[in-house]
């Protein structure tokens, strides 16, 4: 190996040209195999069954910083995700999964301020549906910008909440023409996005913002095959004391089972460990 140039241990892993090189300097012929990956094999296999169910819309909420995205999702909730977060601002993306009227509503909370802009590209990358929300009293803002710029190179039906309607300084109608100015016109005025008036405060329109939802996800149709091999996007990772490895896998679909091996691109291990946002082992 060192004659090569490559430094490397016996629990390394080597591409293919310098393996072919290590073999023909030993005086062995060497074969080139398939360059394609264990992750692309996998997607080669079908699976036994042709059943699809509707599935959960995965909604991304976007927005400006203290817009109150993760006070709106915290009321739809019931929950106090909003007192723990640090600082008041999302740190993490958080996947929750929701009931309304017997249909279930996958949500994403993305940060919203512009350090972790990346994270929120991500976040529109996997979603469905996206509920841009947008202060009443504060207007669009560059985060507001750059997320309908995220939204607009997903393709994915945006929907605009109007939030802190509740506060006497809410002005919609100016909201409204800055979404016009951005090219995210009202379907009352023609065009195609939805827009709801909400606050997350005291939980006025947020029935209605849940009724959209489940409405546009019916017209998108949303089927998969809800048996066989899982197949999903891992949303966050990282290693956690006394847990190890630990990641937020959304699963689009099939079944992840206790034991499975999950693939992702170079990476593998085994699930140990399966448990819901609540923390409950499933």
């Amino acid at each position: 190996m060192m004659n090569l140039g490559v430094i490397a241990t016996a629990n390394d892993n080597l591409d293919q040209e310098t393996a072919i090189l290590i073999v023909q300097e030993m005086g062995h012929k060497a074969v080139s195999m398939d360059e394609r990956t264990v992750e692309d094999t996998l997607f080669d296999v079908e699976d036994n069954t042709n059943e699809k169910v509707n599935r959960p819309p995965v909604v991304t909420i976007m927005g400006h910083v203290d817009h109150g995205k993760t006070s709106l999702l915290d009321y739809i909730r019931k929950s106090k995700v909003a007192d723990k977060e640090a600082g008041g601002i999302t740190q993490h993306i958080g996947a929750y999964t929701i009931e309304h009227q017997s249909n279930f509503i996958t949500f994403l909370d993305t940060p919203g301020h512009a350090a972790f802009s990346n994270m929120r590209a991500r976040g529109a990358n996997v979603t469905d549906i996206i509920i841009l929300v947008v202060a009443a009293n504060d207007g669009v803002k560059p985060q507001t910008v750059e997320s309908i710029e995220h939204a607009k190179a997903s393709n994915v039906p945006i929907i605009v909440a109007i939030n802190k309607i509740d506060i006497p300084e809410s002005n919609i109608e100016k909201v409204r023409n800055e979404m016009i100015a951005n090219e995210i016109v009202p379907d009352d005025l023609g065009g195609d996005c939805l827009f709801v008036n909400v606050s997350a405060k005291t939980g006025d329109g947020i029935e209605t913002l849940l009724e959209t939802i489940v409405l546009q996800s019916e017209l998108l149709d949303l089927k998969v095959p809800n048996k066989g091999r899982a197949v999903g996007v891992v949303i966050e990772s990282g290693v956690e004391s006394g847990k190890g490895a630990v990641s937020t896998i959304l699963i689009t679909e099939g079944q992840l089972k206790k034991g499975d091996l999950i693939i992702v691109g170079e990476e593998f291990g085994k699930a140990r460990i399966l448990m819901n946002e609540n923390n409950q082992k499933l």
